[in-house]
């Protein structure tokens, strides 16, 4: 199994440990593109996947880097809707 089939496995799982890097991780290996919003975008970031016409927007957490559960669920039901992840 590659590094980027676990990573997927232990995102849809949904794990209350689940990093922004590994977040990173796994939306640039979907094909995503990370962006910020604009000069002044502080800890909003957009990211993109022009093939899919798919838009994901996160706030970096701080001061932990740990995602919270709710934009986990958000993400992946983006991702989901967009059909690069199925069930």
């Amino acid at each position: 199994m590659s590094r980027k089939e676990k990573l997927i496995r232990r995102f849809v799982k949904q794990p209350k440990d689940f990093t922004y890097q590994e977040m990173i991780s796994l939306l640039v290996s979907l094909g995503y593109v990370e962006s910020q919003k604009g000069r002044t975008s502080g800890s909003r970031v957009r990211f993109q996947n022009k093939e899919k016409q798919s838009i994901i927007d996160l706030h970096r957490p701080h001061p932990s880097n740990v995602i919270k559960s709710g934009v986990m669920k958000d993400v992946l039901e983006k991702l989901i809707n967009a059909r690069i992840i199925s069930l």
